[in-house]
Order: structure tokens, then C-alpha cells, then sequence
């Protein structure tokens, strides 16, 4: 039987588990994949211990995960412009990509191209997206000094990207370990920690127009001490600071479409954007990789392979 990560109560770690399932349907419109790879998500941490139960509630037992790559291997009801053995990248709403097989709307594929890795394929759709949606939020232009908390994790490694290629002057806030990777994709890498605010005005020689914060931890408030207006601060992850400050919190739900997800695949495609995969770990290890991901000190994914 197939295998699916599987969970029957809010809590750590622990209660997720590996679980033999019975091979999915596709209904109407929908597609069965067999998942090649599958990338993890800090939200989806939040969803199982229950932070967001009240937002995103769980039906139990829940599966687990949005982004996905694989293979077509079942058509369902009148699906159009899809094939078995076409290879695709995507997504599900329904919690359900950490697994060997996943039924897919086929309107949320779009076509992986053979250049792509699995696993870069499989963890492209929520942190791709979500970064796409973000530097739209604060209205990147030519010119100006952008700044990005955790730059180089799964989102904010490809927001100072796209930041770079709308030709802003980017400043990444990482750890040092990651300060060479950022240098080498034309971005001004600065610690975390005490004194930041005046390692930011620095390296941008005192002008800073947009704010991008992929970590939380008070960056919103530190942007608008920094002189930034809150309508170009965007947040993924302080809901609270958008409540308090006015603040964006544009995201994934702003991004999630085939159209940018084939945009974001092409530019991978061309060597115009780099994925970095910090670890792929087996469907088996579910455990290991959340481990891993709660750390929040990798630089770029951690992806599933089934």
C-alpha cells in the first residue's frame, strides 16, 4: 500500500507519523500524482500544533504538505491539457502532498521542466510564490534598497533574488555563515542581532525604501523605526504586527497561481533564480526534517522525497 504522513492531534513533532493508505481517486477535474518530491513549510508547523486552529482548522487524522512534483499517473473526469506521464509541478489545498501519491486539481499544475530537479521542483510552489507575492506587496523598483530578514531561508533566499532582478539594491539580514551565498547573488549580507538597524543604514548609505520580513522576531517594528511606511513593510509570518502596525502580510494566497508558478519555473529553468535545497531527507524521516526546519538556520528548503 501506498504511504502518507498522517497525524490525529495537534501537538509536536511526535504525533506525526508514516502510514500505509489506500491509493487516492482523482474525481472531476482532478489528477492523481505520484509524488517525486515534496517540499516542508514552517506554516505547516503552525497548523499542526494548533496555532492557527481557529483560522485553518484540522480535520483529524490530517495529512500533511502543499508543494509537490511528480509524475501523472491517473486522470480523473473531464481533465484537459493533461496526460499520463506528464511530469508536473504544483500544489494541493487539502494538506495531502507529503505522500506517495497525491490527487491534484489539474488547474494547480503547471509543467516541470526537465532541467529542474526533483527537488527543487517539489519544494518551489508555497516559498516561490510566497517570496513572488511578497516583493509585489512593497512594489520593488528600480533603484531602490530593499531590506530582507532571514535572506536566506526557504522564502527570503528567493525574495532578495527577485528583489535583485526588479534592480534593487538588496540588503540580506542572515547569519554569517550565509553571508557568501548572498554576496554572490549581488546582495548585501548584514548580522542579525544588536546593532542591526545601524549595520542596515550602512550598507545602504542611509536610504532604505522597502521592507520584506520572512522571520518575525520584531523586523516590523524595526523597519518602521527605520523610517520605512507601513504600506511598503510586507510580514509572511507577524500577523500581530500587521494588526498593530497596518502593515502587508502579503503571501502565498496573493501568489498562488499556475501562471506564476510556471514564471518561477522557467526562471529556474534559465539559471535566472536559484532554489537552494538545504536537505532532502526520505518520507520516512518526516520526523528528522521537521527537526531540522524548527531549527529556522538552513539556508533555503527541505524537501520529502517519497
Amino acid at each position: 500500500m501506498p504511504q502518507a504522513v498522517r497525524y490525529t492531534e495537534h501537538g509536536d513533532i511526535d504525533v506525526l507519523q508514516v502510514v500505509d493508505v489506500e491509493r487516492p481517486v482523482p474525481g472531476p477535474g482532478q489528477v492523481l500524482v505520484q509524488v517525486k518530491a515534496a517540499g516542508i513549510n514552517p506554516g505547516e508547523v503552525a497548523i499542526r500544533i494548533g496555532t492557527f486552529a481557529s483560522r485553518w482548522p484540522s480535520t483529524f487524522p490530517s495529512g500533511q504538505g502543499s508543494d509537490l512534483a511528480g509524475v501523472v499517473v491517473e486522470l480523473g473526469e473531464g481533465v484537459e491539457g493533461r496526460k499520463i506521464g506528464d511530469e508536473v509541478i504544483g500544489w494541493v489545498d487539502t494538506r495531502s502532498s507529503q505522500a506517495e501519491f497525491a490527487v491534484v486539481d489539474a488547474e494547480n499544475l503547471t509543467e516541470r521542466p526537465s532541467n529542474v530537479p526533483w527537488e527543487v521542483a517539489g519544494g518551489l510552489f508555497v516559498a516561490g510564490t510566497t517570496a513572488y507575492a511578497a516583493v509585489q506587496a512593497v512594489r520593488v523598483r528600480e533603484g531602490d534598497v530593499v531590506v530582507v530578514s532571514g535572506a536566506a531561508g526557504g522564502v527570503g533566499s528567493i525574495v532578495v533574488q527577485l528583489a535583485k532582478d526588479a534592480g534593487a539594491t538588496v540588503i540580506g539580514i542572515a547569519s554569517e555563515s550565509n553571508h557568501a551565498w548572498l554576496t554572490g547573488h549581488g546582495v548585501i549580507p548584514v548580522a542579525y542581532g544588536d546593532g542591526v538597524a545601524d549595520r542596515i543604514k550602512a550598507a545602504g548609505n542611509g536610504k532604505v525604501d522597502a521592507f520584506i520580513d520572512t522571520f518575525g522576531s520584531g523586523y516590523v517594528k524595526l523597519a518602521l523605526d527605520l523610517g520605512i511606511p507601513a504600506d511598503r513593510i510586507n510580514t509572511i509570518i507577524d500577523f500581530e504586527a500587521v494588526e498593530k502596525y497596518g502593515v502587508k502580510v502579503d503571501g502565498n494566497a496573493k501568489g498562488a497561481t499556475a501562471e506564476i508558478l510556471s514564471e518561477l519555473a522557467a526562471l529556474v529553468s534559465k539559471g535566472s533564480l536559484e532554489i537552494p535545497v538545504a536537505k532532502v531527507y526520505p518520507l520516512a524521516e518526516v520526523k528528522a526534517a521537521f527537526r531540522d526546519l524548527e531549527q529556522r538556520h538552513t539556508r533555503g528548503k527541505i524537501v520529502l522525497k517519497p
